[in-house]
């Protein structure tokens, strides 16, 4: 298991290098001008270029890059063009609104898709099985944020019973957090649920047509026994892959979310800084969902030899 760990870690060394190419890079092919955003409409060419050369903006692109490159290896993802604050605490001051939103859809998306999953696979080809399959397949299918708009309408405006914007500080109560993260959560995790719904139950359905699960229902065990020791411990490594990487598209994507419900986090930064075309802090976003990414994929294979000893990693 530890050499395994440190052959993952050094893999991330080249993963992370172009990674950290492409986020350079794709800042500098995006139209628009930092300088020139920062000095004003009635600025001239010379307070830009001047603004430019401040910002060191003006240096060839390589240049740029290693210096950017050395800084984020010491741990400095650089300071903020507009607000000038540290990039590395801007990321931070947003965080926790976007990670207790994606663990709130997370866990929102766990308790809808499993049991409906082994229900649809339990009873394959029957009129619950069909609903389950069309929920499957309009869940990844109709758009995220209209069905966020159809929760504000419904739960916001027309019952009147839900936050549907804004996020409060986590010094105001358990509840009061959970009332603002509820409907987002949903809307977040709606695509996500409808996928591991599906996955659960294609992967259910050919566990159950194995020969040693006859064999348990020959001996009398119950469906519930079945499906939770059995079924559901074969099918929890698939399950934890797509979990697995659901979380961390959400840590990483939920731009669209946070817009529609008005939430500070880490999408509403990164959508602040394209508008601003705040270089470092576009990077620095990137750069983190990037590694993310990296880290929960880690995660989830060292997980597989506690959901199934059979997997040993030498």
């Amino acid at each position: 298991m530890v050499r395994y760990v440190i052959n993952r870690l050094l893999s991330v060394v080249p993963v992370a290098g172009v990674v950290t190419a492409i986020v350079f890079g794709l800042t500098y092919l995006s139209p628009g001008d930092a300088a020139a955003m920062l000095a004003g409409e009635n600025a001239t060419p010379a307070q830009i270029a001047a603004i430019r050369e401040g910002l060191h903006l003006d240096a060839p692109l390589t240049v740029q890059y290693l210096q950017w490159l050395g800084n984020v290896v010491r741990g400095d993802l650089g300071q903020s063009i507009f607000s000038r604050q540290s990039v590395l605490s801007l990321i931070w001051s947003r965080v926790a609104p976007t990670i207790i939103l994606a663990t709130a859809a997370t866990l929102i998306q766990l308790i809808v898709s499993l049991p409906l999953g082994l229900l649809a696979a339990k009873r394959k080809g029957g009129v619950t099985d069909q609903v389950v399959s069309f929920f499957g397949v309009a869940g990844t299918a109709i758009p995220p944020f209209l069905i966020g708009y159809v929760l504000i309408f419904t739960f916001g405006v027309y019952f009147d019973s839900m936050p549907v914007s804004g996020f409060p500080g986590l010094d105001s109560g358990v509840w009061e957090v959970l009332r603002h993260v509820v409907l987002p959560a949903t809307m977040l995790g709606f695509a996500q649920t409808a996928l591991v719904t599906r996955i659960t139950r294609a992967s259910a359905i050919e566990v159950l047509n194995q020969d040693f699960i006859r064999v348990a229902r020959a001996k009398g065990l119950d469906e519930y026994t079945i499906l939770v020791r059995h079924c559901l411990k074969l099918i929890a490594i698939p399950l934890a892959t797509v979990v697995g990487m659901s979380f961390a598209g959400m840590l990483g994507g939920v731009v669209i979310t946070e817009a529609v419900f008005a939430i500070p986090g880490i999408g509403s930064l990164l959508v602040e800084a394209i508008q601003h075309r705040d270089i470092p802090v576009i990077q620095g976003v990137l750069l983190t969902s990037a590694c993310v990414y990296v880290i929960v994929n880690l995660l989830v294979d060292l997980s597989y030899p506690f959901l199934d000893p059979r997997i040993k990693y030498s």
